[in-house]
C-alpha cells in the first residue's frame, strides 16, 4: 500500500482527514482555495501543492472534502484528473453523484463517493464510518488507505448509493437536532432551564432502537396493525403537541409538519392502524387501505 495521498478542501473536516493521514505517516499534499488553512498542517508535515492542478498530479489517489458536488466542478474543471481515483466525501444528492460520475469519467478518472457520518473531531476514532459506493475493484485497491478516517462501509457499485445512506443518516440526525432545539425553547417558554430536560431526551433518544424491528417488518410486509399505538391516538398527541406550541410562542413549523402526516391518514381512513401506516404519506402512495 503506497502511503500517500492528495487532499483537497480544508474546512474543519478536511483538516481532521489530514491530520489523521499524518499521525498514521502518509505523505499527504494539500491544497485549499484560501491557502493559510494549510498552514497549520504544512507546519505539520503536509506538502502545500501550489494550485489544484499541482494537487492532483502529485498522488493517483485524490480525496475531495468540500461543500457539494459544484465546488469538485469548480476546482478540478480543466485540470488533468486521468488516471487518478477521486474520492468525493463532499454532500449532495445521489443523482448528482451519478452525474459527477460520469463527468470524471469522461476525462478519465474514477470516482469513489464517500458520506463520512462523524463530526470532524470524531473523525478516525472508533465511532465514526464512512459510506462508499462506486467501483468494488476501485474501493478495495485503497480500502486500507480509507480505513484511516473511519470505519468504511462499502453499500454497492451504484454510484449515487452512498449519498442516498448518508442523507438519510443526515435526515434523522438533522430533524433529531431540530426538535431537541424545539423541545428546549418549549421548556424555557415556562421559563425552565432547558437543561432540566436533557437527561429525559437522552433517555428518549436510547430507547428509540426498540422501535425499529416493528416498524421495518411493518414497512416490509405493507401492513400496519393498529393493536397499540394507532394514527388516531398519535394524531392527537401530536396536534396538542402544536397546541403548546402556539401557547407557548414558540415557532409551530416542525410540529404541524408531523402532525400534517397523521391527518392526512386520518383523512385516507387509516387512523386505526399503526402509526407506521404514516410510511404510505411520506412515500406518496395510494393512501386508501
Amino acid at each position: 500500500m503506497t502511503k500517500q495521498l492528495t487532499l483537497i478542501g480544508l474546512g474543519p473536516m478536511g483538516q481532521a482527514m489530514v491530520g489523521r493521514y499524518l499521525d498514521a505517516g502518509y505523505r499527504v499534499t494539500v491544497w485549499n482555495r484560501t491557502a493559510s488553512r494549510a498552514d497549520g498542517l504544512v507546519a505539520r508535515g503536509a506538502v502545500r501543492a501550489e494550485t489544484a492542478a499541482d494537487a492532483v498530479a502529485a498522488n493517483k489517489l485524490v480525496l475531495l472534502s468540500l461543500t457539494d458536488y459544484k465546488a469538485m466542478y469548480d476546482i478540478l474543471d480543466g485540470v488533468d484528473v486521468a488516471g487518478r481515483v477521486i474520492v468525493n466525501l463532499s454532500s449532495d444528492t445521489p443523482a448528482d453523484s451519478v452525474k459527477a460520475a460520469a463527468w470524471l469519467a469522461e476525462r478519465g478518472a474514477e470516482l469513489v463517493v464517500g458520506g463520512v457520518m462523524v463530526p470532524a473531531q470524531l473523525v478516525g476514532e472508533e465511532p465514526a464510518y464512512v459510506f462508499y459506493s462506486g467501483p468494488r475493484a476501485v474501493f478495495d485497491e485503497h480500502v486500507e488507505t480509507l480505513r484511516v478516517i473511519g470505519r468504511p462501509d462499502y453499500m454497492g457499485a451504484e454510484h449515487g448509493l452512498a449519498q442516498l445512506f448518508y442523507q438519510a443518516q443526515l435526515d434523522v440526525f438533522l430533524t433529531s437536532l431540530a426538535v431537541t432545539l424545539h423541545a428546549s425553547a418549549l421548556i424555557e417558554a415556562a421559563g425552565v432551564d432547558p437543561k432540566v430536560l436533557g437527561p429525559y431526551l437522552a433517555e428518549t433518544f436510547t430507547t428509540m432502537p426498540m422501535y425499529f424491528e416493528e416498524t421495518f417488518e411493518h414497512i416490509a410486509r405493507g401492513e400496519h396493525p393498529g393493536d397499540e399505538a394507532n394514527i388516531l391516538m398519535m394524531g392527537a398527541t401530536a396536534e396538542h403537541v402544536v397546541g403548546a406550541s402556539e401557547q407557548a410562542g414558540v415557532d409551530t413549523a416542525l410540529p404541524a409538519a408531523v402532525a400534517s402526516l397523521y391527518e392526512r391518514a386520518i383523512a385516507a381512513g387509516r387512523g386505526r392502524e399503526s402509526w407506521t401506516a404514516l410510511y404510505d404519506v411520506i412515500r406518496q402512495r395510494t393512501l386508501v387501505p
